[in-house]
């Protein structure tokens, strides 16, 4: 029984061999018999050689076409061989048309270049388009349904009708689709036109609105005129939906990245009631963690990411702790000269990262998992880079809050900031609660700067521009509170970004500001307030 499984796959590789070699053989056969017909100075030998290579024809054919389609293929006046070349000054560099060897580099007069009509130029496009259609990879034959869009002629629905009833893939049928109603709109029959535009009714392709605009401006008949105006107005109607969306998303990543650079400054500002002008600093120390390791790992950018979050936090933690220590615990109760001493530390820090650095700005290599685009349609694509840092904004506020309500720290922390002669009292350490809680802001402001750096390049100013949004961010939220801050950030976020097209960058943070202004007018405490010491301050 072995042996007769052995002999019945010794069978079947012996006529699968014969079938390749076959079908090779074939190809070889096929690419002869065109490139003799290409010779020819008849052009309808040369439309048969075409007709020969989109039938029969492999890789060698294609690479022919297009390179006949460039003008780039010749034949030697000598042996009359046919060579693709390409051109440098007075010579080429040719290669064989047959078997894609290289051949070296021919004067232009030993060379006789193949002649094409615009007829051939027509029938190669649509050979090469047969071509990729039927390509087995589904991408691929999006890819030449998606090349079809951009002019869309007559032919090509003659061209897709027959492949559209073979096609299995989804997202090719609806290409194809698009493509034949957009061909028809050019039909010399009503009817068909008009069938075309129903069919492409709400269909948000850019493609589509500029045939449909074209067709409006070219018909005389008032109702067809009315259909295509109907038809326009619900495409307009969605393209403004998507780009609502799209705003809406982009002002959610910029409250992201807000939430996170104010996150910190909302601990150590509601609990310890210090304002510290170098929490941008610490941001900054996160962002140049991140581009240290990325230099100590640069075969492994999509790891260094990972590994820059913890060690950012624990770096920008340990210099948050030694401000607390060094210069901050002699200043509590005296808010000007804490705010006046912190505004230096930022100084010094700064220029200690010029000097280690340089002044220039460094770029942070985005990881391949974070780059690219997820297209939902042609009208709304999301970065992934700021889809995964909003995700990370909420992983960050979510482990924070837990820290905060299911901790000893977060208990002694809350007992703190809500009366700290109390809590020294009962036992609390409130020195060592507020060494370990500037640590934990500092260390949040440096995990802050690691998303930071997947946005922007990272340098000495960085942490200067995210300051003052900080304390816009807290002040409006409420002092201290985790929610007040993830509502005020998300909600600025999307605010600025959707004054940004009507009144531009600048003036729409001036206008976000003066909001800011008459609403702590109204309610000095924020959106939550705190309860505790710091509300009573």
């Amino acid at each position: 029984m072995i042996r007769f499984f052995q002999w019945m796959l010794l069978i079947s590789l012996i006529v699968t061999s014969s079938l390749v070699n076959a079908v090779a053989a074939n190809q070889d056969d096929t690419l002869e018999i065109a490139v003799a017909l290409l010779q020819s100075k008849s052009f309808n030998e040369k439309v048969k050689a075409i007709e020969v290579l989109e039938t029969n024809g492999g890789e060698q054919a294609k690479i022919l076409l297009n390179a006949l389609l460039d003008n780039r293929v010749f034949y030697i006046k000598k042996d009359k061989r046919l060579v693709v070349g390409g051109s440098q000054d007075k010579e080429y560099s040719v290669s064989d048309a047959l078997t894609g060897e290289a051949l070296g580099t021919l004067h232009r007069g030993q060379l006789q270049k193949i002649t094409l009509n615009n007829k051939m130029r027509r029938q190669i496009r649509s050979a090469l388009a047969v071509m990729n259609l039927r390509n087995p990879d589904a991408e691929k034959r999006l890819a030449a349904v998606n090349q079809m869009l951009d002019r869309p002629e007559e032919e090509q629905a003659q061209l897709l009708e027959p492949l559209l009833a073979q096609e299995r893939n989804d997202r090719v049928r609806d290409a194809m689709q698009i493509v034949i109603a957009l061909s028809n709109l050019s039909s010399d029959k009503p009817e068909q036109r008009m069938n075309a535009v129903t069919a492409l009714e709400g269909n948000i392709h850019p493609a589509v609105r500029n045939g449909l605009s074209r067709l409006q401006r070219e018909t005389r008949d008032p109702a067809a005129v009315k259909k295509i105006a109907q038809v326009l107005e619900t495409i307009d109607h969605k393209l403004r939906l998507y780009s609502l969306l799209e705003n809406l998303f982009f002002g959610l990543s910029l409250g992201s990245v807000l939430v996170l650079a104010a996150i910190g400054l909302a601990i150590t500002f509601g609990v310890m009631g210090v304002i510290n002008m170098a929490h941008g600093e610490l941001i900054m120390i996160g962002a140049y963690t991140t581009y240290v390791i990325q230099l100590l790992m640069p075969e492994h950018i999509g790891v260094s990411v990972l590994i820059a979050i913890p060690a950012a936090f624990i770096v920008s933690g340990a210099v948050g702790i030694a401000i607390e220590r060094g210069v901050i615990r002699f200043l509590y109760g005296r808010s000007l000269e804490t705010l006046l001493a912190t505004f230096g530390i930022s100084l010094i820090l700064q220029q200690t990262v010029r000097s280690i650095f340089s002044p220039l700005n460094r770029s942070v290599e985005t990881p391949a998992w974070m780059s690219g685009s997820w297209e939902i349609n042609s009208a709304l694509s999301l970065t992934l880079n700021r889809l995964y840092i909003i995700a990370f904004a909420l992983l960050v506020f979510a482990m924070l809050y837990l820290v905060l309500k299911k901790t000893s720290l977060g208990l002694q922390v809350r007992a703190v900031s809500q009366n700290r002669s109390m809590a020294r009292a009962m036992g609390v350490r409130s020195q060592w609660v507020d060494a370990m809680t500037f640590g934990l802001g500092s260390g949040i402001a440096g995990v802050a700067g690691v998303a930071l750096s997947q946005l922007t390049n990272v340098g000495p100013n960085l942490g200067q521009s995210y300051i003052i949004d900080s304390f816009m961010v807290v002040v409006f939220g409420g002092v201290g509170n985790l929610w007040g801050t993830l509502v005020s950030g998300l909600s600025l976020g999307v605010a600025n970004k959707f004054l940004e097209p009507w009144s531009g960058a600048v003036l729409a943070k001036i206008l976000v500001l003066v909001f800011i202004i008459l609403f702590i007018q109204k309610r000095p405490r924020g959106l939550f307030p705190q309860k505790g010491r710091a509300a009573e301050g």
